[in-house]
């Protein structure tokens, strides 16, 4: 190897700013096409684990009333599912585990109504917002 053939290689050995800056846009741009979908599959997985925790909740209310014979009133709430009241004969809980068993993915506590519209009772999320309405991560959630 001859000292011209040792200087041309080390001159076209780096890269340019150029080809970073087109890497770089490149990135740029996947990143922006990618983020917004990644985004929306965090919102439906805590919409969809709002779901699973309320169905979990429906069975612990479930084996409540098998339990005492009725679901519990709405003064009494979701919190009769963890503490048994003096005046709540044959109860045999607790039938949840923990105080975040009854919070929704927001750090919110699920809303329980007896008796329902339709039903013994209603349990719902308000959703991301917290507030009733909304569409897609801010809708209601309702069991």
């Amino acid at each position: 190897m001859n000292i011209r053939s040792v200087k041309k290689t080390k001159r076209n050995a780096g890269v340019s700013l150029i080809e970073i800056l087109v890497v770089l846009a490149i990135i740029g741009m996947i990143m922006g096409l990618v983020a917004p979908r990644v985004l929306d599959y965090f919102g439906r997985a805590k919409s969809q684990s709002a779901s699973i925790q309320m169905s979990n909740i429906k069975g612990a209310l479930q084996l409540m009333y098998i339990d005492i014979g009725r679901y519990p009133t709405e003064a009494e709430g979701l919190s009769l599912l963890l503490a048994a009241s003096d005046q709540v004969k044959g109860w045999n809980g607790p039938y949840l585990d923990t105080e975040n068993g009854l919070k929704d993915p927001w750090d919110r506590r699920y809303l329980f109504r007896a008796p329902g519209t339709d039903k013994a009772f209603d349990l719902f999320s308000l959703g991301r917002d917290g507030q009733s309405g909304g569409s897609k991560e801010d809708a209601d959630i309702f069991l």
